[in-house]
């Protein structure tokens, strides 16, 4: 009796323990993650049409083929069968091709550079819709947000407006990081001296967990902030208060603030300097230092043998 509530359990244990799995990478809020997580079922089905046979050949066999099932055929000079062939490599050529053409079309369609064509399934893009831009810097071990549109700052928190298109641009300011907001869209690598893009679009209000999706250090594992998904108004009143706030980003506060440390609190900034952004990926912040891209400029005017003046 004992032992066998101790099966059952053991049965049912696998089931318990998923029900504390969050499966917002395939039950997302934003168009992009949407797609990108039903291409992860289309292509985990098309692979079990040869997983499952399989294993069930493999059982089949094993017990037909048994020592004391002295009935099953013995045929130790059978070597080759056309039909048998034609299904052992036609099915995996066919899946191979299926697969091959769904990775080729949505690597175009869900290229993280590429502008969105769409707010959702029954919702195209047009002309007249407005695109929010953000600027993401990933630090040790905080994010910058910085929307320049509406000339404010935050960190640890983002927020967007439902149903609007996002252009994040993306850079960190010491190491290689991965920004990622599971139920927004995939993650995307931060990388100093470097832009990173990604577009998406949040179509349920709400509020979503962002982390680091990339190891960088002691303080990796608090690097994490909340994305809202708000009403338009919703996402005014947010600007308002953040107009609100006497705190700067300046490019003095910014040299503060990439200072390595953990468990920052969110905050928000009611200024920022234009061209911050830039001068984070061109590493010239600092006063008196030559923004990287006006260096590379200066390198190839210079001839050989020419020093810089």
């Amino acid at each position: 009796m004992v032992s066998q509530k101790l099966r059952r359990g053991l049965l049912l244990l696998p089931a318990l323990l998923l029900t504390g799995c969050n499966t917002v990478v395939l039950n997302p809020s934003g168009d992009i993650a949407s797609q990108q997580g039903r291409l992860i079922v289309i292509s985990t089905i098309l692979m079990l049409l040869i997983i499952v046979p399989v294993i069930a050949l493999v059982v089949l066999f094993a017990w037909r083929y048994r020592k004391s099932n002295t009935a099953a055929p013995y045929e130790p000079e059978w070597d080759h069968s056309t039909k048998l062939e034609l299904v052992i490599w036609g099915a995996p050529l066919l899946i191979i091709i299926a697969l091959g053409l769904l990775t080729w079309i949505t690597t175009h369609t869900l290229d993280p550079y590429r502008p969105l064509s769409r707010i959702d399934s029954a919702r195209p893009v047009t002309p007249q819709t407005k695109t929010l831009k953000v600027e993401v810097v990933a630090l040790d071990w905080k994010w910058l947000f910085i929307y320049p549109e509406q000339g404010i700052a935050t960190v640890n928190q983002l927020a967007a407006p439902v149903d609007v298109p996002i252009e994040f641009k993306i850079t960190a300011s010491n190491v290689m990081n991965s920004f990622f907001i599971p139920a927004l869209a995939g993650q995307i690598y931060a990388m100093p001296s470097m832009e990173t893009k990604l577009h998406a679009v949040i179509n349920k209000p709400g509020e979503y967990e962002g982390f680091s999706a990339n190891y960088s250090g002691a303080g990796f594992s608090h690097m994490r902030f909340k994305f809202h998904g708000l009403d338009q108004q919703g996402f005014d009143d947010w600007v308002k208060k953040a107009k609100a706030e006497s705190a700067t980003m300046k490019r003095a506060d910014y040299l503060q603030l990439e200072k390595p440390s953990e468990r920052e609190p969110a905050r928000l900034f009611g200024t920022v300097d234009a061209g911050l952004f830039h001068d984070i990926v061109n590493r010239c912040v600092a006063p008196d230092t030559v923004c990287l891209n006006k260096q590379m400029s200066m390198d190839l005017n210079v001839k050989p043998g020419q020093k810089h003046e």
